[in-house]
């Protein structure tokens, strides 16, 4: 990974997830553009200084606001999965997180699409989303992978792909839901699980 994007400088405890938290709200409220470090600062209780010395650069604080909640998808998503055995407990659980994506109240849908958009102006930015999104394929293909081996579903074709293509099918409907939410999408979620299914082997 480009050095632009490692690990802020590590910050631990309260003040680490006030800022966090901050900078999740100011995005919700304000856009990337609004979130500056003084209107950051000034929602988390801390001064300037202290953002600009654990992470440097507004981008940067976005990034951890990211990665943290990628973390979290992560680990529920592999918390869900554990006790999925059959094709249709898969779909389940992907439908449950997708349900649990749309309707989140913590913010974290407006900080990653006001991400996406800045991605195109900030290679910074567009490397570390790149490696979430990858980061996300690979655990969920390992556990299809697992669930392959174990006989509970059949695969359409490799793990890599069909984990790639339910993810797509995921954040196309989320993201429609989002920016329309009197959207009717019963038949197309319909379609998405029955969809799904297939890829799985049911």
């Amino acid at each position: 990974m480009d050095a632009s994007v490692a690990t802020p400088r590590k910050l631990e405890g309260e003040k680490a997830g006030r800022i966090v938290e901050a900078m999740r709200t100011c995005v919700a409220e304000r856009g990337a553009a609004g979130s500056t470090f003084d209107v950051v600062a000034r929602e988390a209780g801390v001064s300037r200084g202290l953002l600009h010395y654990y992470f440097g650069s507004k981008e940067r604080l976005m990034v951890e606001v990211v990665r943290r909640d990628c973390d979290a998808r992560v680990a529920a998503l592999e918390e869900l999965m554990a006790t999925a055995g059959t094709p249709d407990e898969i779909v389940a659980v992907l439908v449950q997180t997708l349900e649990a994506f749309i309707g989140d109240e913590q913010n974290v849908q407006p900080v990653l699409y006001e991400m996406l958009s800045a991605s195109r102006r900030s290679d910074e930015i567009r490397t570390e989303l790149a490696e979430l999104y990858r980061r996300w394929r690979e655990q969920l293909a390992a556990t299809l992978r697992e669930k392959q081996s174990a006989g509970a579903v059949e695969l359409a074709g490799e793990p890599e792909a069909v984990a790639a293509l339910l993810f797509g099918l995921g954040d196309g409907i989320g993201m429609q839901l989002i920016a329309d939410p009197e959207w009717d999408s019963g038949p197309t979620f319909e379609l998405g699980i029955a969809t799904a299914r297939r890829l799985l082997g049911a």
